[in-house]
């Protein structure tokens, strides 16, 4: 039996690209210019990297749920170009006030629920213990904290705001600047 690997999970929107609400065509992702160095930095460590991203948008009708898949091979395609490697996406299309009846909540893979990163270890061979989440909301960290991954909150995105809160902030995370911070003190932890 092969040894499980160590994973790196992204939050998508503020954290790999900008925060746009709702982007519903390619020319709203706009990509952090560290994103691609951070995301090679991290193949190079051994990392598998991981988006989990919570999609609303789909359930609210604003974004199609193909739309979706057609930014993801956008987003793929420009990290192959740059050299870097995401394994594997996941999403969850669900939301509590979800127009669409079927993708009305509760579900396990919304954050901060762990749903999505239990999905990708089962899919991919990932230790969980052993990996870690970036996002730029508490809610991402939350779904790590809860099998084990320890987390880190960007400040880019909504990241400077979700610092700010008190109420939400877990024990043990970490807080750096972007995904470039995160990518190196991840590999220092390594």
């Amino acid at each position: 039996m092969s040894a499980l690997q160590r994973a790196v999970f992204l939050d998508r929107d503020g954290t790999i690209i900008e925060e746009a609400g709702y982007p519903d065509r390619l020319e709203r992702i706009v990509f952090f210019p560290f994103s691609v160095d951070a995301v090679r930095t991290l193949n190079a460590g051994g990392f598998a990297v991981v988006v989990v991203t919570n999609q609303s948008g789909i359930a609210r009708g604003v974004v199609p749920d193909a739309f979706v898949g057609q930014a993801h091979r956008h987003i793929a395609a420009r990290m192959e170009a740059g050299g870097a490697r995401i394994d594997a996406f996941y999403y969850c299309p669900h939301h509590p006030e979800a127009f669409d009846v079927s993708l009305r909540g509760p579900c396990e893979c919304r954050k901060p629920r762990p749903g999505l990163l239990r999905r990708a270890s089962a899919d991919l061979g990932l230790d969980l213990p052993r990996s870690f989440i970036v996002g730029d909301r508490w809610q991402d960290l939350g779904a790590g904290q809860a099998v084990g991954a320890r987390g880190v909150l960007v400040r880019t995105g909504v990241g400077r705001e979700q610092e700010q809160r008190t109420d939400a902030r877990l024990p043990g995370a970490l807080v750096v600047d972007d995904l470039a911070g995160a990518a190196a003190w991840i590999l220092q932890q390594a």
